[in-house]
Order: C-alpha cells, then sequence, then structure tokens
C-alpha cells in the first residue's frame, strides 16, 4: 500500500475504533451492571417510546420488601441475589410487552402495554416466589403499584410514575402480596 493511502487510511481507522468504543460505554451506561436492566435513563427512553406507540400502557414501580432485613441477615451476597432474581422475573413478565429498569436499590419500574388485572396477579405471585440461596430458600416479597396512563387528566410518562408510586406505597401500607392500581 502506499505510504499517502495509509496516511488517510489511519486517521479513519482510529475514528472508527473511537466511536465503537464511545458506544460501548454508551450502552453499558444504560444498564444495571448487576441486574442487567436499563438505567432509569436508558429505561426512560424506552418507556416514553413505549407510550407514544401505545397511550393506552401502564407503568408499574415495585419496591422490594424487607430487603434490609434480608442484606442485614443474610449478607449482601443474598440481598445481590435478590435483586437479580427480583430483576429476571420482571424482565420475564414484560416479554415483548413491555420493558423493565431498575432505578436503584431495591426499586424497579416497568412499561406495559395492556395491562389486566390477571397480568397484574401473575407479576405479584412471581415476585414474591422464593429464591433459592445457598442452601436456604429466602423469602421475596414485594409492593406494586401500577398505572394506566389513559385514566390519568394528562397521560405523561412523570404523571404516571407519581401515581404508581403512590400506589406501590398504599400496597406496601397493607402488607405483602399486594398491589394497588390508579383504576
Amino acid at each position: 500500500m502506499e505510504a499517502h493511502i495509509a496516511a488517510s487510511i489511519l486517521p479513519l481507522l482510529g475514528w472508527a475504533v473511537h466511536s465503537g468504543i464511545l458506544v460501548r460505554r454508551l450502552a453499558s451506561a444504560r444498564r444495571d451492571p448487576l441486574t442487567g436492566l436499563h438505567t432509569r435513563t436508558g429505561w426512560t427512553a424506552r418507556a416514553e417510546h413505549l407510550i407514544r406507540r401505545h397511550p393506552t400502557a401502564s407503568v408499574l414501580l415495585v419496591d422490594l420488601d424487607h430487603f434490609k432485613t434480608l442484606n442485614d441477615t443474610h449478607g449482601h451476597a443474598a440481598g445481590d441475589a435478590a435483586l437479580a432474581a427480583t430483576a429476571d422475573r420482571l424482565r420475564t413478565w414484560c416479554g415483548h410487552n413491555g420493558t423493565a429498569g431498575r432505578l436503584g436499590g431495591d426499586e424497579f419500574v416497568a412499561v406495559v402495554r395492556d395491562l389486566t388485572t390477571a397480568d397484574l396477579n401473575a407479576l405479584i405471585a412471581a415476585l414474591h416466589g422464593p429464591l433459592p440461596y445457598d442452601g436456604m430458600s429466602l423469602p421475596l416479597a414485594a409492593s406494586v403499584g401500577a398505572c394506566t396512563l389513559a385514566e390519568l387528566p394528562v397521560p405523561t410518562l412523570t404523571n404516571a410514575l407519581a401515581a404508581a408510586d403512590a400506589a406501590m406505597y398504599a400496597a406496601k401500607g397493607r402488607g405483602r402480596r399486594s398491589s394497588s392500581t390508579t383504576r
């Protein structure tokens, strides 16, 4: 290869490698390293897209119950296993009908199309299944709040998150194995 051709190709090759590294870093910044779920930023972008296409979508907030006790009693590795199991269960439940994310700590979020009471009950059952861990069966529990965008006066993601948050705290107040919706 002639020197002048090689000299013109090298900067292009450098930019291509640099671009590839940036794309990978951006993608990893939008994923939670423990659970593999979208972070708040990544999830929000996907949720906004889904609700534009499906204005009857529902937003759900999930908060693990008694997580601090589980973490303090069985250790941080058990807590990490509980978070990963919750993420897997939520991801599986969403399937191709929505997307899930981890807001941080023991708080998760999802947006799905066409939420039914049966769907919500299936999610609650999945989130309350015991977690096999280190020869034990650890109890998992979660409070779930849901809000259907079409039922809001101003159907925005921000308003749906606020309503789902209020519904989740109402469910938490009623105890384990419960959910609440804005319906």
